[in-house]
């Protein structure tokens, strides 16, 4: 009797001590620069992806893009960890074919174009590791200027089954990226 008074006792104990860790967690507000993800095709209904980028999308918040994206510097392409672009079918990127699989993608503003970066270095923070030797394509985006501005980072996808076409917006900056399936 005395070992199962001991045992129930030590469950209690440990219950509550448990209990009282999980409630003394400290969850902080939300991220100021929050995870989204865009795909291709856009549309909700289409359930097979052909390309999926997950990045997190910083404010500009009255500060001007070319601090945040300085021109000629190698930029994560959004906030926190390394955009990262996953394809889910062969894609050619430029001048080179892609096999089905995940890459981070990093930028390079310029004026006229971005120069757009697919490295296979994944599950990394920004660009503070970003190493050229494992650059797996290059190619650049066409830059235009709009007259709405976007406050925050955005990524979004136009384009046909054989055609899609990822923008990159912020701020009045748009940039094209194309691929072909």
């Amino acid at each position: 009797m005395k070992k199962l008074f001991k045992t129930s006792a030590l469950c209690i104990a440990l219950a509550f001590g448990v209990c009282s860790t999980i409630q003394a967690q400290d969850f902080k507000g939300l991220d100021k620069s929050p995870m989204d993800a865009s795909a291709f095709p856009s549309s909700y209904k289409e359930a097979n992806k052909t390309i999926k980028v997950v990045y997190s999308r910083p404010q500009l918040n009255g500060r001007n893009l070319s601090d945040l994206a300085p021109e000629g510097k190698v930029w994560r392409t959004g906030a926190n960890e390394a955009t990262e672009i996953t394809f889910y079918k062969s894609v050619t990127f430029g001048d080179k074919t892609l096999k089905p699989g995940s890459y981070s993608l990093f930028t390079i503003p310029g004026d006229k174009t971005w120069t757009i970066i697919l490295s296979s270095d994944v599950n990394v923070w920004g660009a503070y590791s970003y190493n050229e030797a494992h650059d797996v394509a290059r190619e650049n985006g066409i830059v235009s200027t709009d007259t709405e501005s976007v406050e925050a980072f955005s990524i979004a996808f136009t384009g046909d089954d054989k055609n899609p076409i990822m923008h990159l917006a912020w701020g009045t900056t748009r940039v094209q990226v194309p691929f072909k399936l």
